[in-house]
């Protein structure tokens, strides 16, 4: 064996070297950090939009409605209101004595955010406001004033309340919108990040640094180290992403939104959506490294890769379609095949506490990335070796 038999790397060793050097070129990168910033933009933005909006609502929607009766009715109504009040848990609308008894002018009267004026008597009442605000409060005022007047002796008798935590139906509702907001998660920052594995072999390959690193290691190592690499980057980018919507969650005082557990428990889940999003990462990455091979420009990456973009747009909606009819055979073809496999098995996660599907799933989806890096890294190299081939010269 020759010295340099004996010191070549394999193809594992090779792939981490490559892995290595991709890493830490594109984290300590200008474009990477500009790359975390973007989506944080667009989240700040909506979260400010939307509490805005929801401030403007709540002052547009008034819950608050003027009671211009005589002050004797009004002392009877406000007693009632006492009364059945809070056995109507919200039902009925806050009452505020008015200055006048036109309830016209009463709703003009600037400063003030009435929602509705109630007059007349307790047994006589009349509701003035906007048909919105009549329709909704009509029934519980009318129950009010009723009592007020002492047409209607409400008397609430104990309940005993018998809570359950759960049953099967409310389970399976719960579950699917768990399935749903995983999907959607994965599908989201799949898209997201896979195209930097596009953009940079392009780039690459532009400066001819990919035909160097063809002639010194083997291309199959070479797409592996790139996708290996990509992989570690995203998750960085992740994990960016994830603290700082957590700090401003934990800073404005709101919470994100409890989603009912999943079947196989909220840390299992989340290893399995961990694991899903890097095969599918990894999937959608070497369909990428392969565009890559066909194109020369970054006008033919766009148009070589938005027809797969459009594919897996629709088998993420194929995905989402199954999700109420688990272990049908059109759920088991997307499971089986590679692309929406890991889609239609976070689903599976979410439903069902069966593990073992979720184990050969992975291995078959692990099989399917070496084939397509296989592919990409062949198709890759007859490329690369057409272009640097030369003619033969003919003796004269």
């Amino acid at each position: 064996m020759s010295e340099a038999a004996a010191t070549r790397l394999s193809n594992w060793q090779a792939a981490w070297v490559i892995a290595r050097r991709d890493f830490l070129a594109i984290l300590f990168s200008r474009a990477f950090f500009f790359f975390l910033l973007g989506p944080l933009f667009p989240l700040v933005v909506g979260s400010l939009a939307g509490s805005i909006g929801g401030k403007v609502q709540q002052q547009a929607q008034t819950h608050v409605v003027a009671l211009a009766m005589s002050p004797e009715d009004s002392t009877r109504v406000m007693d009632a209101l006492q009364t059945i009040g809070p056995e109507l848990d919200g039902a009925l609308p806050a009452l505020v004595r008015a200055d006048g008894t036109d309830p016209k002018a009463i709703l003009a009267e600037p400063g003030h955010a009435y929602g509705a004026v109630l007059s007349g008597t307790p047994s006589a009442p009349v509701l003035t406001g906007p048909d919105a605000q009549l329709a909704r409060w009509k029934g519980p005022l009318s129950l009010l004033a009723a009592s007020a007047a002492g047409e209607a002796k409400l008397r609430f008798a104990p309940m005993e309340l018998d809570t359950v935590t759960q049953s099967a139906a409310s389970d399976r509702s719960d579950r699917i919108r768990t399935a749903q907001a995983g999907q959607l998660l994965l599908f989201l920052l799949t898209m997201l990040l896979a195209g930097m594995v596009l953009s940079n072999l392009v780039e690459e390959k532009a400066n001819k640094i990919i035909e160097v690193l063809a002639a010194a290691i083997p291309m199959d190592a070479v797409f592996m180290g790139k996708l290996v690499a990509m992989l570690g980057v995203s998750f960085v980018g992740i994990a960016v992403w994830g603290t700082a919507i957590g700090a401003f969650a934990l800073a404005s005082g709101h919470g994100l939104g409890a989603l009912p557990e999943p079947a196989l428990g909220w840390p299992l889940f989340i290893v399995l959506g961990i694991a899903y999003f890097a095969m599918g990462y990894l999937l959608l990455g070497s369909v990428f490294l392969a565009i890559g091979s066909l194109a020369t420009t970054v006008r033919e990456v766009q148009t070589l890769s938005m027809p797969v973009t459009m594919v897996q747009l629709l088998v993420f909606f194929l995905a989402a379609y199954t999700l109420t009819a688990p272990g049908s055979p059109l759920e088991i073809a997307v499971c089986i095949f590679p692309f929406s496999s890991p889609f239609a098995m976070l689903a599976r996660a979410a439903q069902s506490g069966a593990l073992w599907p979720h184990l050969l799933a992975l291995a078959w989806q692990g099989l399917c990335v070496l084939i397509f890096v296989r592919f990409g890294a062949s198709l890759f190299k007859r490329r690369v070796m057409k272009s640097g081939r030369s003619k033969p010269v003919r003796a004269k």
